[in-house]
């Protein structure tokens, strides 16, 4: 496996360590549906989130969560809608970004709710 899959596994597997910690239920790991992957799908009382981890060794290249460009946005949001659909589900619906820079003593974890929003 290439490190930077290595990496970004371990970014995905902290990630939900955070969510579960926070109570959050981690409903799905690595979704598809077309050709989008929702890295965790997780649920909040009545809200589903969709979030989108991006790790990276350090930030020397910008911050993760500045990497989720607007086409991922949209990949996100029609997973959701397919996600959503799939599993006659009626929630209200969150996008966050977990920004990781994993690091070789300290980890530094970003939670950003409600990073986007679906354009209507």
């Amino acid at each position: 496996m290439a490190e930077h899959n290595i990496t970004g596994e371990l970014g995905e597997n902290l990630a939900v360590k955070y969510l579960e910690k926070l109570g959050y239920i981690i409903k799905e790991k690595n979704w598809h549906y077309q050709n989008a992957e929702v890295d965790i799908i997780a649920q909040d009382k009545d809200t589903l989130l969709i979030v989108e981890v991006k790790t990276r060794k350090s930030n020397l290249f910008g911050e993760p969560e500045e990497w989720v460009n607007k086409q991922k946005q949209k990949n996100l949001i029609k997973a959701a809608n397919g996600y959503l659909e799939k599993n006659q589900l009626d929630f209200e619906v969150r996008f966050d970004i977990i920004s990781i820079i994993y690091g070789s003593t300290k980890n530094h974890i970003n939670h950003i709710k409600d990073a986007f929003y679906p354009i209507r």
